[in-house]
């Protein structure tokens, strides 16, 4: 799983470059869906003395097959939205300061404008509370399960982001890299839901025709933005 653990720790690195992992806080993964593996962070390791060897490979019962160090806590989670969600190669955890603002508020994040749009078809949502009983048993496995709750009625392409009430975010996408993206994405565009409310607390969403169009420029079946794919 070389080529694995080196995108896992690239993605992990991008969560730091961009300022939204302080020590410790927060974790990258990617799963191999052909043989079932997932890559995490070990717990607790600081970023800078972090190298490929030290990742964690697990299979989808979150038993250790490759590594000396202990998993992220967190990897329960991810492994409830690698089961839920099949179109993802990689989940990103951060604590990041506006996106976890949110969360501890207890509100999602609403489309204000386009550069929300451009990357979440709406607003990005907060799970319930967790009950006591779910807190005290399995919690993080119970988080993930909050999560897919969540997205019941959500597709979880169109908005690969959550909050995770009184927590914090989780960010997915297609690879490891794309969900450290995303995270970075969501952190940009709370930061920006923050200010838009300071400036006018009667903001309103977004018009379904503009977000549309924003949206589906970018990830539609006829999207136009960027350059066309090679074909192989």
């Amino acid at each position: 799983m070389p080529d694995l653990r080196r995108e896992v720790l690239e993605a992990n690195l991008e969560l730091v470059r961009k300022g939204l992992v302080l020590f410790t806080f927060g974790n990258s993964s990617g799963i191999s869906r052909k043989k079932g593996l997932v890559v995490i962070k070990p717990s607790g390791v600081a970023y800078e003395r972090m190298k490929p060897a030290d990742l964690v490979v697990t299979d989808l019962g979150g038993k250790i097959v490759e590594g000396k160090l202990r998993p992220s806590s967190d990897l329960p989670t991810h492994l409830v939205l690698y089961k839920a969600f099949p179109g993802i190669g990689g989940v990103s955890h951060t604590h990041s300061e506006y996106a976890t603002a949110w969360a501890q508020a207890r509100r999602a994040i609403p489309c204000f404008g386009t550069t929300h749009a451009d990357s979440f078809h709406g607003p990005v949502p907060v799970t319930v509370e967790l009950q006591d009983t779910e807190i005290s048993e399995n919690y993080e496995e119970n988080t993930g399960h909050a999560i897919v709750r969540t997205f019941r009625d959500i597709d979880y392409s169109a908005i690969p982001a959550v909050l995770v009430a009184n927590h914090a975010p989780f960010a997915w996408g297609p690879d490891p890299l794309e969900s450290a993206h995303n995270a970075v994405i969501l952190e940009f565009v709370a930061r920006m839901a923050y200010f838009t409310l300071g400036i006018n607390a009667q903001a309103g969403a977004i018009g379904r025709s503009l977000h549309d169009k924003h949206f589906l420029r970018k990830h539609g079946r006829d999207s136009y933005y960027g350059q066309p794919k090679e074909k192989k």
